[in-house]
């Protein structure tokens, strides 16, 4: 069993970072496995190197051991490019310049029973589709362009090659519903209830799921262990590993840390950060008490 914990440098670790990490690094140690760290500092444009810093003093704080170096994903960036190229070339991605604004306009008047929200946010409507013959022949430039997936043409190309069967993982925590076990979903679920995905955005050069797919199967993950406000995304990832012929991991979604009136855990909550607890004179046994491990 390989685990990982993968956390952005944008903030401070708080408790429901160190559930996720503790429990990713319980699990591997349970089973003769190896627990990774991997630091995803794809936006550089909040990424700080005294977070970084400080996620490494914390996790060791807890008494997490990891390999050294660890992976940051802004060195893989070749990785990304390299497959965005081969998606591109295989007319699976397309130019978009909607804003954020133009796509809430296009929803305005959603089809009747259409889902408004996937696990990508606003389901993008495919305003700029059409921009995918238009520049079929061009290179891609993911630093300047955003681009999307075209979803319709690769979940059923993907569900085709498992003999239109569809789509599934296996769960061994919990999804928001209490989901558990093979969790089954078809491509026209993919289609409808998460649509044209962005796989690099303008100026960050990829996207959070394109380089998490990535670089899972890089390092051999076997067990994905993160929050369960992640649960949905996981369709995402799983028709992007079909797609490029990589593995799917076993994915473990667990409980998320909430504050007193049940509001989950933001970076933005110093009060409930990790460095603050170790400032106050708690200790890792206090930390993993609180959050129930």
């Amino acid at each position: 069993m390989i685990t990982r914990f993968a956390p952005s440098p944008t903030g401070p670790l708080h408790l429901g970072h160190a559930y996720s990490a503790m429990l990713a690094y319980d699990m591997a140690m349970q089973n003769g496995g190896e627990f990774l760290l991997r630091i995803e500092d794809i936006d550089q444009s909040r990424a700080r190197p005294h977070w970084e810093a400080q996620i490494y003093e914390d996790l060791d704080w807890l008494g997490l051991w990891w390999p050294r170096p660890v992976v940051l994903q802004s060195e893989q960036m070749s990785r990304y490019q390299d497959t965005l190229d081969a998606l591109w070339r295989d007319e699976r991605l397309y130019p978009c310049h909607c804003s954020r604004r133009d796509i809430q306009a296009a929803m305005s008047a959603p089809q009747e029973g259409a889902p408004a929200f996937g696990p990508d946010g606003l389901i993008y409507p495919g305003t700029c589709a059409d921009l995918l013959k238009a520049h079929y022949g061009e290179k891609p430039r993911p630093n300047d362009q955003t681009l999307r997936l075209l979803m319709t043409s690769v979940a059923r190309l993907a569900e085709k090659s498992n003999q239109g069967t569809g789509f599934s993982f296996m769960e061994t925590g919990s999804g928001p519903n209490g989901e558990t076990g093979e969790i089954f979903f078809t491509a026209e679920d993919l289609i409808s209830g998460v649509g044209d995905i962005v796989l690099a955005r303008k100026g960050m050069g990829t996207s959070y799921h394109l380089s998490v797919v990535l670089d899972d199967a890089a390092q051999g993950i076997t067990h994905v262990v993160r929050g369960q406000d992640l649960f949905q995304a996981t369709k995402i990832h799983v028709v992007l590993q079909r797609l490029l012929g990589l593995p799917t991991p076993t994915y473990h979604h667990h409980k998320l840390i909430r504050d007193e009136a049940g509001k989950r855990l933001a970076k933005r909550d110093d009060a409930r950060a990790i460095a603050k607890y170790r400032a106050d004179g708690k200790s890792p046994e206090d930390i993993r008490r609180m959050v129930g491990l």
